[in-house]
């Protein structure tokens, strides 16, 4: 089946799994704000690029795919992809890599698809469409969860009174009551960074680092949140900000792979693939810059 029936065949099976939940996410405006933040900081070399493999979409549109796909026999192999469990007695290193593989090998393993010319058209259309997906997974903290409560699907609490887990409310309930916004109003609310500030975030990073990091604030969550909590409103402005945070570092950190991968001319800050240009620099006027997109001029 080619990349593009296998989309349409699956929209309504998404439907389907938006109301039924899923263990998947975030939800479907976390990925739709990643994947915007990362158009929007891609250079002009990368955008042709993802144009062409994705036949005129955008990240956006296929943002939210492997969620839907992983429910497929045909791509049921990436169920494990969308995440790493670390238990309570563990730590990001002792945590066992399962043979199906994980989040962090995912990324790994789907940016040297992208990065190798000799990928076919579909590959490369799938790595594409995975790893901007698995790049919005790895910044939400209950994707470092624990194997023993499935990720906080099992660890229950109440959500203003009302029956709900861990996993659930940072899918999508504490997005939504954060912000009444469109994806597209997050972008512009939230993406308001300096060159500095943009470095500091991208800087020496790779999945393992960025998993790290986030596996940090899913140990705070899980401390913050015992069994049987009650979530209100001081809980949701207590967590917005990091919920914004991931959402930048997310997408900024995708921009930055995809220019690398894309862009020879590109100073790229992750060390995800070999360096196409080995100039130094990042805010020293030597950073290829990013064009607007269409939308946005």
């Amino acid at each position: 089946m080619n990349s593009y029936n296998s989309f349409k065949s699956m929209l309504l099976a998404g439907t389907l799994l938006l109301s039924a939940g899923s263990a998947f996410g975030w939800g479907q405006k976390g990925h739709d704000v990643t994947a915007a933040i990362a158009e929007k900081h891609l250079t002009k070399a990368a955008q042709d690029s993802v144009k062409k493999i994705l036949k005129g979409k955008s990240l956006v549109y296929y943002a939210n795919w492997p969620d839907n796909a992983a429910h497929t026999d045909e791509y049921a192999f990436s169920k494990t992809w969308h995440y790493k469990n670390i238990d309570a007695d563990q730590t990001y290193e002792s945590a066992p890599n399962i043979p199906e593989g994980n989040i962090i090998s995912a990324i790994n393993q789907q940016a040297a698809i992208l990065d190798n010319p000799r990928s076919t058209e579909h590959e490369k259309w799938l790595a594409l469409v995975f790893v901007t997906h698995f790049m919005g997974d790895l910044h939400q903290p209950m994707h470092m969860g624990r194997a023993v409560d499935r990720g906080g699907n099992n660890h229950k609490i109440k959500y203003f009174g009302g029956d709900t887990n861990l996993h659930s409310i940072w899918d999508s309930k504490l997005v939504e009551s954060a912000h009444k916004w469109g994806y597209t109003e997050w972008v512009e609310q939230i993406d308001r960074t300096g060159c500095a500030e943009r470095c500091a975030i991208l800087a020496q990073g790779n999945p393992d680092k960025w998993g790290k990091e986030t596996y940090e604030i899913a140990k705070q969550v899980y401390e913050q949140t015992p069994e049987g909590t009650n979530v209100g409103f001081d809980y949701i402005a207590e967590w917005t900000p990091v919920i914004e945070n991931q959402f930048l570092r997310g997408g900024l950190r995708l921009a930055d792979l995809l220019n690398s991968i894309f862009d020879s001319e590109y100073v790229q800050k992750n060390t995800v693939i070999a360096p196409k240009n080995t100039k130094p620099g990042c805010c020293d006027g030597t950073e290829a810059s990013a064009v607007p997109l269409e939308a946005d001029k």
